[in-house]
């Protein structure tokens, strides 16, 4: 593949992971009116899940990196949704990042600029996108985090 997309991905280092099986009732991804919602994608590394509570047994540094990997995955994921054909990403509309942290734990939006970061250097400026970044008591199999994302699309 020779796409913009593809060629900025490799000039940053970036390879695209496998999908993984969804873990529940639920699609990967939904088509509406030109819009790609993606599911929730969680951090993984080789090694397997990144699991943990930022400010407690994660630092910030460390929820980044992982908020980063949901941003690969959710590429990754769009990716199989648009037949691998990422180009056809007119822009990133929103990201919905949630941190596994602890009570008094108050930075989320920097956590979550792993994934924004990640999407906008990939992306562009067609990558800038509205946003959320709340911290939960717990996020599913443990994970340190979750990044969910919509995109316009072209037909």
């Amino acid at each position: 593949m020779s796409s913009q997309i593809q060629q900025r991905l490799i000039a940053l280092g970036i390879e695209l992971p496998a999908m993984q099986p969804t873990v529940a009732n639920y699609v990967p991804a939904t088509f509406h009116r030109g819009v790609l919602t993606l599911s929730g994608q969680l951090p993984r590394t080789a090694s397997g899940l990144v699991k943990g509570k930022v400010g407690g047994d994660m630092t910030v540094e460390q929820g980044v990196e992982a908020a980063r990997l949901c941003g690969i995955a959710l590429l990754a994921a769009a990716k199989v949704a648009l037949d691998g054909d990422l180009d056809r990403i007119e822009s990133c509309l929103t990201l919905g990042g949630f941190v596994n942290a602890v009570d008094d734990f108050e930075a989320h939006p920097q956590v979550i600029n792993g994934a924004s970061d990640l999407i906008v250097d990939v992306l562009g400026d067609c990558g800038r996108h509205a946003r959320v970044a709340l911290g939960v008591a717990s996020l599913p199999l443990g994970a340190a985090v979750e990044v969910s994302a919509s995109f316009a699309v072209r037909d």
